[in-house]
């Protein structure tokens, strides 16, 4: 099987450098993967003490992202390196001061693993919730690396739960130790005989906790909201501006305004959102106090904020409920205590439907259904009261994940 899984490796990579000559995000995969051993070696020294963090794309990286920032403040005289699998977490993280290093992960064949072993030398590796690579697995084990997951999710479906997957359970089942987020996933490692799991939560979590404690003022905001009610609609999709800007032109109240911020912000998109809507629009590149005061709906053109703006919203519409990969973050509106509402698709992800169990969200089906919804939640200012404590409640009431993680670091790492 070994043979075969380094066969699909080499052949995975032979079909990205095809892709690459049409795609944008497959070029980017293969030209940050050039030269990667030198790029290593002029940042990383032999006498560096390095522990070593893998995320596969930016969900994962803001998962990681309390433990990273701990690990910089408990052990300074480390070096920190970050991995990403995925562009769509390298281009945008790259800057990232929080670590001394960031890196692609090379392909995982049997002579890159050894080479980044051996030039990298890390005191410890943490995966952040998955991708268990074989040929790295099986190195850091013969090393005598210790490996650690956290925030893990695991399901049946997993590769190392088939009955032929033997050869693949014994590199997992050397893996130190597993943090996982849930008691079903303890149970289903311990089902093959993993026991080394200790249930911590879900550090996201955190993340939001800090980025509650931590928010600051945003004059732009206030100033376009001023004391109206309003919706941010974060991370938006065709489908959800088709639903939202239907709605917006026919039931929306003169009191109040929307906040949009596209999943993607290409120019595009843009003029086509503002197309759609009835109503003065004002662009984030483009706004001066005069538009902001006298506009209804703010497109944010840009990244990296929406965390920040969620804290102002009435109520907090999250997109991507009509997409294959499902609703995106309910965690960052949440923890501000305001309702939710979301699309059909969010069964995926724990939190979104812990949030909808305790009445802090609201899911709807097509815009018939969302039409009802809305009316509702805007109509009803004790219930988004109550919906947004819900909300609150939940996010507070999860323990501290990343201090039990630091707890096993301790005892790694002197």
């Amino acid at each position: 099987m070994n043979i075969i899984y380094n066969l699909f490796v080499n052949l995975f990579g032979f079909a990205v450098s095809i892709a690459s000559r049409f795609n944008p995000k497959a070029k980017l995969w293969l030209d940050g993967r050039k030269d990667w051993e030198l790029k290593m070696k002029s940042v990383i020294s032999a006498e560096d003490r390095v522990i070593w963090i893998h995320c596969s794309s930016l969900g994962e990286f803001e998962q990681g992202r309390p433990v990273m920032e701990k690990l910089k403040s408990d052990y300074p005289h480390h070096k920190l390196a970050v991995s990403f699998f995925s562009p769509s977490g390298y281009e945008v993280r790259k800057d990232f001061n929080g670590a001394d290093y960031i890196f692609y992960l090379p392909l995982d064949s049997i002579k890159n693993a050894k080479k980044l072993i051996q030039t990298l030398h890390p005191e410890l590796l943490i995966l952040v919730k998955y991708e268990y690579w074989y040929n790295l697995l099986n190195e850091l084990n013969h090393a005598e690396i210790p490996v650690v997951v956290i925030s893990a999710v695991i399901k049946e479906k997993e590769l190392f739960f088939r009955s032929w997957a033997s050869w693949f359970r014994k590199i997992i089942s050397g893996i130190d130790q597993f943090f996982v987020q849930d008691k079903d996933s303890e149970n289903l490692l311990n089902s093959i005989g993993i026991d080394h799991v200790t249930v911590s939560g879900d550090t996201r979590f955190d993340r939001v906790k800090e980025i509650y404690e931590s928010h600051s003022k945003l004059e732009f905001v206030e100033k376009f909201k001023v004391n109206s009610n309003l919706i941010v609609a974060g991370s938006t999709w065709a489908e959800d501006e088709v639903i939202l800007a239907d709605y917006i032109n026919q039931d929306l109240p003169e009191d109040w305004k929307v906040i949009f911020a596209p999943h993607n912000i290409d120019e595009k998109q843009i003029q086509n959102l503002m197309g759609k809507l009835n109503g003065k629009s004002v662009r984030y590149s483009e706004m001066t106090d005069e538009k902001l005061v006298e506009s209804q709906f703010l497109i944010l053109d840009t990244i990296g904020i929406l965390t920040q703006v969620y804290a102002y919203s009435t109520i907090s519409y999250v997109g991507g409920g009509f997409t294959k990969t499902g609703v995106h973050n309910t965690l960052e509106p949440a923890v501000f205590g305001v309702p939710l509402i979301f699309g059909p698709n969010y069964k995926s992800y724990m939190e979104a439907v812990h949030l909808v169990d305790r009445k802090a969200a609201v899911r709807f089906k097509d815009g018939f259904d969302f039409e009802e919804k809305m009316n509702e939640l805007i109509q009803d200012s004790e219930a988004r009261k109550e919906r947004g404590k819900s909300a609150f409640d939940y996010i507070q009431q999860k323990p501290n994940s990343t201090q039990l993680i630091m707890n096993y670091v301790k005892k790694v790492i002197k």
